[in-house]
């Protein structure tokens, strides 16, 4: 493990058990902005089949409801699982995947606690990201390839190689998967968090739209790519990016009033 990553390992699993209750408001305004901007996104998100043999209920013959065609997301640097809870009512199956045990635990937790199977919702410990070991054998199950998505929530600022990071997230997206990323844009140095308790786990102050362009062509994923803003903070607010991949499609979006991780 990475100097880098073992900081973040550190830091996170201390910060686990309290960060839901203390980043609420943020939190919330995250999983809102994302499922307002569904269709955006460009994923054919499960629904209730609603075709000759079903009603208008989603029900098929027998009054049994139809199945949900598989829609999978892989929701990596997952934390307590913001990203999953935004997507999981358009998702059947939501896999986290992050350093510290401490949010891996919080992340399974909750979805327990919300009556979710493993299959349905599901975190594990480990690292996609190590630069010397491309496929980790904890993870070279046909279970963790294939996605419809793959995002990272607020996590990019953090990696010692965003660009590496989003090469080995579209190596697990199926053809016409989407690579989402919820992000900071450039709001300084890194060296003007001062005080922040999280500064010692920051390696990049956000990214410019040319940085995340870069970032999405070296990956693979940058042929259409564009930005939209989706609002912002006023005052001294740190503004955020949101980026989408949807066959070479990248996207990049403010969302406002967020507070570093």
């Amino acid at each position: 493990m990475s100097h880098t990553a073992d900081v973040n390992k550190q830091y996170f699993d201390k910060e686990a058990a309290t960060y839901d209750t203390r980043h609420d408001k943020a939190l919330t305004q995250i999983i809102e902005e994302i499922r307002s901007r569904l269709d955006f996104l460009g994923v054919d998100w499960a629904e209730d089949e609603d075709d000759d043999s079903s009603d208008h209920d989603g029900e098929g013959k027998g009054g049994v409801k139809a199945p949900k065609k598989p829609v999978r997301l892989l929701d990596y640097a997952c934390g307590t699982g913001t990203i999953s809870r935004a997507l999981a009512p358009y998702t059947t199956q939501c896999v986290g995947i992050d350093l510290s045990e401490g949010m891996v635990s919080a992340y399974n937790t909750r979805a327990e606690n919300q009556g979710l199977a493993k299959e349905e919702m599901y975190a594990y410990q480990g690292d996609l990201c190590k630069a010397d070991d491309e496929k980790p054998e904890q993870f070279e199950g046909e279970e963790f390839y294939g996605f419809d998505v793959a995002a990272v929530g607020l996590g990019f600022h953090h990696f010692d190689n965003p660009s590496l990071a989003a090469s080995r997230l579209v190596s697990r997206l199926k053809p016409g998967g989407v690579l989402m990323i919820v992000e900071f844009y450039s709001h300084g140095d890194v060296n003007d968090l001062h005080d922040h308790p999280a500064k010692h786990t920051v390696k990049h102050h956000g990214f410019s739209q040319e940085e995340m362009r870069g970032i999405f062509e070296q990956a693979g994923a940058g042929e259409k790519f564009a930005v939209a803003d989706i609002g912002r903070g006023g005052g001294d607010e740190e503004e955020v990016v949101y980026c989408a991949w949807h066959e070479a499609l990248g996207v990049q979006r403010h969302l406002k009033g967020l507070e570093e991780r």
